[in-house]
C-alpha cells in the first residue's frame, strides 16, 4: 500500500513539474517581450542609462526597492506599478497580468546576472 501511494504522489509530481516548466516558460517568454517593447529603452542589460546606479542586477534591487529581500517580486511589481522618481508608473498600461509577467522576467533576470 505505501508503494502504491508513493508511485501515486511521484506521478502527480512529476505531471505538476512538466506543466509547470511549460507555463514559467510561457510567462518568460511574455515577460521577455514586454520588457523589450517597454522598459529595454531605459534598462537595457538589467542597465539604468538614467541612474546609473540603479540597475536591475540583484544587488541593486537589494539595495534600492523596499521589501526585496522578503518578497522580491511582489517589491518588482510595486515599482512597475508605481514607478518612482525618473522611472514612470506602468499600472494604467500595462495590464495586472502583464506586470506579473514582467517582474518574474526582470527578477529571473537578476537572479541569473543579466
Amino acid at each position: 500500500m505505501r508503494i502504491l501511494l508513493l508511485i501515486l504522489f511521484l506521478a502527480i509530481a512529476l505531471f505538476n513539474l512538466k506543466f509547470t516548466d511549460v507555463a514559467l516558460a510561457a510567462e518568460a517568454s511574455n515577460g521577455a517581450k514586454i520588457f523589450s517593447d517597454n522598459c529595454s529603452s531605459c534598462h537595457i542589460g538589467g542597465g539604468n542609462i538614467l541612474i546609473p546606479e540603479k540597475t536591475l542586477h540583484k544587488e541593486a534591487l537589494s539595495k534600492y526597492l523596499a521589501d526585496y529581500n522578503t518578497d522580491s517580486i511582489q517589491a518588482i511589481i510595486h515599482q512597475v506599478q508605481n514607478g518612482k522618481n525618473a522611472m514612470p508608473s506602468f499600472k494604467n498600461k500595462l495590464t495586472p497580468e502583464e506586470i506579473v509577467d514582467v517582474a518574474g522576467y526582470v527578477f529571473q533576470k537578476s537572479e541569473q546576472g543579466w
